[in-house]
């Protein structure tokens, strides 16, 4: 399942997406549009500023906007900074591998086989998904377009 951290970021990142060519936005007005907690969302940013997806201006009209396109941000890439692997299963995992306390034999375990097919079938979506493509399939959705 989706954490909050990580659905709270991609609702940040849209925000922040649609307000491209407008002044920095406050975390108060994020927070409030957004429905996000604004202390959940100050450390979100922060993560998010920290791995470059977002520059931070301080002082009056101060705010954040986005450190890159909307369409260089990849879900993948939003999901492996607020929670780290994609995998379900620790020994299906590429970049956050270990493996499981419990196994006998990986190469012939089922469920890592099952898992590493969900892993890919999950990565092809999340690498070929980003912000803007979320933006676009919000604005679909809104004018009544359900084929995506």
């Amino acid at each position: 399942m989706l954490s909050k951290k990580t659905k709270y970021a991609i609702k940040a990142l849209v925000a922040l997406g649609k307000n491209l060519d407008k002044p920095p936005m406050q975390i108060s007005k994020i927070a409030e549009e957004e429905h996000i907690p604004k202390k959940f969302l100050e450390q979100i940013l922060l993560d998010l500023r920290n791995a470059g997806f977002l520059y931070s201006k301080k002082g009056a009209g101060g705010g954040y906007s986005l450190n890159k396109k909307p369409e260089d941000i990849l879900l993948v890439h939003v999901m492996r900074v607020t929670d780290g692997p994609i995998a379900m299963v620790p020994c299906a995992s590429l970049n956050f591998y270990h493996k499981c306390d419990e196994c006998v034999d990986e190469k012939t375990c089922g469920i890592r086989s099952a898992f590493i097919d969900v892993r890919d079938a999950t990565l092809k979506v999340l690498t070929e998904t980003s912000i803007a493509d979320v933006i676009g399939r919000e604005d679909n959705l809104k004018i009544g377009i359900v084929n995506l």
